[in-house]
C-alpha cells in the first residue's frame, strides 16, 4: 500500500508538470517563443550556461567543506560522485527534496554514518535557502522603488518568516525544547526523533562557526550567479530588464520550485516565472523562453 501510494504522489507530481506546461503552452505565442529561442545570441547564452555549471560547482565545494567539518574525509572525486548523482534525480525527483534524498542515503550506505550525513545535507540545504533570502532582501532594500506589488513583499515576508522559523527550531534550545515538547504530546514519535537527532548533529556546527561562515559566503555568491544566469540568458534573447528584477524574483520563483508539488520544479518554475515577471511588462512568451531555457541547462 506504501509502495501505491508513492507511486500515486510520483504521477501525481508528473501531472502537475505536465498540465501546467501545457497550460502556459496554449497561453504563449509559440511562433514568437521559437524565435525568440532561434535568434538567440549564441555567445551570451553559452556564458550563462557556464555561469550556471560554476554554480554547481559551488554548490559542490559548499557541501564538501560541510562533510570535512562534520569529520567525514572523503576524496573529492566519491563526493563529486554522490552530488552530481543527486543533482541527476533533482530533474526526476520531486522538487530538490529526491536528489537530496539519494546523495543523503548514497553517502549514508558508503560512511556508515547516516545521522552526519543527513545533518550535512540539510544543512546545505539551509545556507542556501539563508542566501536565497538574502539576496532577496538586498535587492527589495537596492530595488524596493521598482516594485510596488503586495504579492512580491508578500512573497519575500513568507520565505523570510520561513527562514526565521528554520533556524530557531533547529539552532535555539528553547525553541527546539517546544517544539519537541509538542511532537511528545502528539505523539509524533518518529518525527521527533529525527528532529532530535539532527538539531543534536547540526547544533555541533556551532564550534566550527570559521566553516559556517565560509558556507554562508558561497551561499550568497551562488544565489547571485542564479539571477546572473537568468539576466544573461536573457541578455541572449535581446530583452532589455532591469537587473535588479532578477535579484528580487528569483528568489522567490526558487522558494516556490523547493515545494515538492512537481517534478524538479518544471513547469511550476515556468508558470512562476511569468507571473513575475509580467508585473513588469516582460511578456509571457519572453518569461517563458528564459525559465524554459533554465531547464535546459538543468536537463544538460
Amino acid at each position: 500500500m506504501t509502495a501505491f501510494k508513492k507511486l500515486l504522489s510520483l504521477f501525481f507530481r508528473i501531472g502537475i508538470s505536465v498540465i501546467v506546461l501545457v497550460l502556459l503552452l496554449r497561453q504563449v505565442d509559440k511562433r514568437s517563443l521559437w524565435d525568440i529561442v532561434q535568434h538567440a545570441d549564441k555567445c551570451i547564452l553559452g556564458l550563462a550556461f557556464i555561469g550556471f555549471l560554476f554554480g554547481y560547482l559551488l554548490a559542490l565545494c559548499r557541501w564538501e567543506m560541510l562533510l570535512a567539518t562534520a569529520g567525514i574525509h572523503l576524496p573529492f572525486k566519491r563526493v563529486a560522485v554522490s552530488f552530481c548523482g543527486g543533482v541527476f534525480f533533482n530533474v526526476f525527483l520531486p522538487s530538490t527534496i529526491g536528489g537530496d534524498l539519494v546523495r543523503s542515503i548514497d553517502l549514508s550506505t558508503y560512511t556508515k554514518r547516516p545521522k552526519e550525513v543527513v545533518a550535512t545535507v540539510i544543512l546545505d540545504r539551509l545556507s542556501g535557502y539563508v542566501g536565497l533570502v538574502f539576496i532577496a532582501l538586498i535587492a527589495l532594500l537596492f530595488g524596493g522603488k521598482l516594485v510596488f506589488d503586495k504579492s512580491v513583499l508578500l512573497s519575500v515576508a513568507i520565505i523570510t518568516g520561513i527562514l526565521i522559523i528554520m533556524l530557531l527550531v533547529l539552532f535555539n534550545n528553547f525553541i527546539f525544547l517546544k517544539v519537541n515538547r509538542f511532537l511528545q504530546a502528539s505523539s509524533a514519535g518518529g518525527i521527533r526523533e529525527m528532529l532530535s537527532n539532527l538539531h543534536q548533529e547540526i547544533y555541533i556546527f556551532r564550534q566550527h562557526r570559521s566553516a559556517i561562515l565560509i558556507n554562508l559566503l558561497l551561499s550568497l555568491l551562488i544565489q547571485v550567479i542564479t539571477p546572473l544566469s537568468f539576466y544573461i540568458t536573457a541578455l541572449s534573447f535581446g530583452l532589455k530588464v532591469n537587473m535588479l528584477y532578477f535579484f528580487i524574483f528569483l528568489p522567490i520563483i526558487s522558494a516556490i520550485t523547493l515545494l515538492p508539488i512537481s517534478i524538479g520544479g518544471l513547469g511550476i518554475r515556468e508558470y512562476a516565472t511569468k507571473l513575475f515577471f509580467a508585473k513588469v511588462g516582460v511578456s509571457a512568451h519572453s518569461a517563458f523562453a528564459i525559465a524554459l531555457m533554465n531547464s535546459i541547462f538543468i536537463l544538460i
